[in-house]
């Protein structure tokens, strides 16, 4: 991955998740650090997960907003880990089966920032 590609958010949700190979490794936490600026809301967890909390106004921002992530989970055919709340919703992303981060979850990340930027919900 070239160091253009790890500090664009934008070429991240362009892409779209793929399945992990047999035998593929987790990324290293030195790729790691260098796709986490694409997505600085997110936190690395410890290394194999990245998290996020949101925050909305009503439960029905919420579920309106996980509603979307789950359509989107279901399309790139990878699915977070995720809390939900009246007014606040945390997702958590790993590639399960690798035991620990790869691009997928990047790519997620991104798509899903890209969702809660069109929503009605205030920051964190």
């Amino acid at each position: 991955m070239s160091n253009e590609e790890t500090t664009d958010a934008s070429r991240l949700t362009e892409k779209h998740c793929v399945p992990c190979e047999v035998g593929t490794q987790p990324f290293d936490l030195e790729t790691i650090n260098g796709l986490l600026p694409t997505v600085p809301e997110w936190k690395l967890e410890d290394t194999t997960t990245i998290k996020r909390s949101f925050r909305f106004n009503n439960f029905i921002e919420s579920m309106g907003f996980i509603n979307k992530v789950a359509q989107l989970a279901e399309a790139e055919g990878h699915h977070p880990n995720i809390f939900v709340s009246y007014s606040y919703a945390r997702i958590s992303l790993t590639t399960h089966n690798i035991g620990g981060l790869s691009e997928n979850d990047f790519i997620m990340a991104a798509k899903i920032d890209e969702i809660f930027a069109k929503t009605a919900a205030k920051p964190e």
